[in-house]
């Protein structure tokens, strides 16, 4: 589960990374766009300027030179319309001839002298006396009843009237237009190719990084000897890989030093301890003939069983609270573990007076070390004996929620004592009336901790106390450790 939630996690990363990436990208390609876009049209201008610059020059020329006469209309008119020929690249509206060029002479007032273009050139020259003309200069000219406008230059003649001539700039629209056009659909085709390029990237780099997360979460969970996996490139990733596997074989000799030294203690104290209990029970069937020794020999035997007792618990609970708790999981069924542990402490909770319950909705699968199972219910239920009174009662409650085991342990007795309320988890830690050595609540939080689990213990509003225990399920606790890993426990 964790593994999936990881992969979600770093799914949506790649694509904020490309999301970003893109964005600037695209962002990038926009500006070169109008860069492009802004050049292109200045350049189209500049040379329908020139275009209009020179042929305006060459009217005005023929105009001067020509005789005022009955053959004056047609020569300058034919002239013109040579002229609107000679622009390149130019549509035709609708077969409508000389509709992008214009050519007109008029005085400062009254109709126009000469006209060649599209219409009677009314509206052409109304839209020109409407706005301050300066001759030689090219400006931009709205003419009612053409929805694109020209573009015109003025050039004055001798017999002090002006020649206008006019270019649409419908066909430079149109090309930017298309330049447009295309421009989206190549942008966006090199947008998405981008895109892909950084997702696959970014995907794979953290892919690299999924893999090493995923690995680290199963080391210490199973086994110490694993190693996250390297790319063999001499990049970050693969940096941090080997500098994390340097980090694990440090961590690897420092566990294996410590198993070292609490193996090492273990059999340095159980071997006197045991020849000194062997030696007790020797003397405990030869004491018939002295009978106010043997209760004193059966006291010593009974402290050195609980000694031993704390001594395995304390090496338990420093190697959990080191995460180097060696543990054999196999699948094992709690609500079977319950069972169990109710039939063989119900008897002794009899003789105390204690009533015991279990309330269970079905088999809840775990993967774990059925031993420390058994022995952290013990604890429990060990703790229960020693501290509830008569008339109580015990429930143990099981069930399988949000993909976690869930074990709660209740009674209705006195509940824990406010000076260990802060502390209850923590080793030597016990209220003024117990008599035990303050490991009990220690060990079952370092069993859960080993298993990836939790423990919380509370009182209850009602009186009493509560233990909650939960521990991963078999599905979630699997993919958590990977495989099992057998191998001794100390």
């Amino acid at each position: 589960m964790s593994s999936k939630i990881d992969n979600k996690r770093l799914h949506s990363a790649a694509w904020r990374i490309s999301l970003w990436a893109t964005l600037a990208f695209a962002f990038g390609t926009l500006l070169v766009f109008v860069g492009l876009h802004q050049f292109v049209a200045n350049d189209i201008q500049r040379r329908s300027d020139a275009w209009l610059s020179g042929e305006v020059g060459t009217l005005g020329d023929v105009a001067e030179r020509t005789p005022k006469d009955r053959l004056y209309h047609r020569v300058v008119g034919e002239v013109a319309e040579l002229a609107s020929r000679e622009v390149p690249n130019r549509s035709r509206n609708q077969g409508k001839e000389n509709d992008s060029v214009f050519f007109l002479q008029a005085d400062p007032t009254g109709p126009p002298k000469l006209w060649v273009g599209a219409g009677d050139g009314e509206a052409n020259l109304a839209a020109i006396r409407a706005q301050k003309v300066v001759p030689d200069v090219p400006f931009h000219l709205n003419v009612k009843g053409f929805p694109k406008p020209f573009r015109v230059v003025a050039s004055p003649i001798n017999d002090g009237s002006f020649i206008y001539l006019g270019l649409s700039e419908r066909d430079e629209l149109r090309v930017l237009r298309n330049l447009r056009i295309r421009f989206l659909w190549l942008g966006l085709l090199i947008v998405l190719f981008g895109f892909g390029i950084v997702f696959y990237t970014t995907r794979r780099m953290l892919g690299h990084v999924r893999e090493i997360t995923e690995a680290a979460s199963r080391i210490g969970e199973s086994d110490l000897s694993r190693r996250v996996p390297t790319t063999g490139q001499n990049d970050e990733i693969g940096q941090l890989s080997r500098t994390l596997n340097r980090m694990l074989d440090r961590i690897e000799s420092s566990v294996h030093q410590l198993h070292t030294i609490t193996d090492s203690l273990a059999h340095d104290l159980r071997s006197p301890l045991t020849a000194i209990r062997g030696k007790l029970e020797m003397s405990l069937s030869e004491a018939g003939a002295d009978p106010e020794a043997e209760p004193m020999i059966v006291s010593a035997i009974e402290e050195l069983d609980r000694l031993t007792e704390f001594l395995n618990t304390s090496l338990d609970v420093a190697e959990a609270r080191a995460d180097a708790l060696r543990l054999t999981r196999t699948e094992i069924d709690l609500d079977e573990v319950m069972r169990v542990m109710m039939d063989l402490y119900e008897p002794c909770m009899s003789e105390h007076g204690l009533r015991m319950q279990l309330r269970s909705g079905g088999a809840v699968k775990v993967f774990a070390d059925a031993a420390l199972v058994h022995r952290a219910v013990a604890n429990l239920l060990d703790n229960e004996l020693k501290h509830l009174p008569a008339s109580c009662t015990v429930t143990i409650g099981l069930q399988a929620e949000n993909e976690a085991a869930v074990v709660t342990l209740e009674d209705d007795g006195p509940g824990f004592a406010a000076e260990v309320q802060d502390a209850m988890f923590q080793q030597r830690v016990k209220g003024r009336n117990s008599s035990g050595h303050g490991l009990g609540l220690a060990f079952v939080e370092a069993v859960a901790r080993a298993h990836g689990g939790t423990v919380m213990a509370s009182n209850r509003a009602e009186g009493g106390a509560r233990l909650v225990i939960t521990l991963p399920c078999v599905q979630e606790s699997q993919e958590r450790s990977g495989q099992s890993v057998a191998a001794e426990i100390g």
